[in-house]
């Protein structure tokens, strides 16, 4: 893993509580938590806030993003548009290890309206602690790669 610590956080109105708190948990592990989500409850577009933590993530400015949205769905689908992004929604612990291993996934959407705080956690934990294991896999992301060409 690169030596970036930062991990960059946004969502749409439906998720603040559930983002806050996970950035508080990554921060506790060490982790930069950079929260550029919103604040209050008005309704805010879920495309833009999941393109503008995606273009954090494809700079290289942060090496991670969690992105939140009511299902997750709809704000994953704004950040795979970016190029250099690789995004799922994930409602378990084993989709959120695999596409960090097998895919090299450098978001994860979570769908507040979906999965609770606990499993939430658990998600972005297991996302975290995955690594690309390359091999098999690269000549696949390589072809993923190419689609944005």
């Amino acid at each position: 893993m690169t030596s970036n610590r930062r991990i960059v956080l946004t969502s749409d109105h439906t998720a603040i509580g559930l983002r806050q708190t996970i950035a508080v948990h990554i921060a506790a592990q060490g982790w930069e938590a950079v929260d550029i989500g919103p604040t209050t409850p008005e309704s805010t577009p879920y495309p833009e806030h999941g393109a503008a933590a995606a273009r954090m993530v494809a700079s290289g400015d942060c090496r991670f993003g969690v992105i939140l949205c009511g299902t997750g769905q709809g704000i994953m689908m704004a950040a795979n548009k970016v190029k250099g992004v690789r995004c799922g929604v994930c409602g378990d612990t084993f989709s959120a290890r695999m596409i960090r291993q097998h895919n090299d996934a450098n978001m994860i959407a979570i769908g507040a309206r979906v999965v609770g705080e606990g499993l939430a956690l658990d998600i972005v934990d297991a996302f975290l602690a995955a690594a690309f294991e390359g091999g098999r896999h690269a000549p696949r992301v390589e072809m993923i790669k190419a689609l944005e060409a």
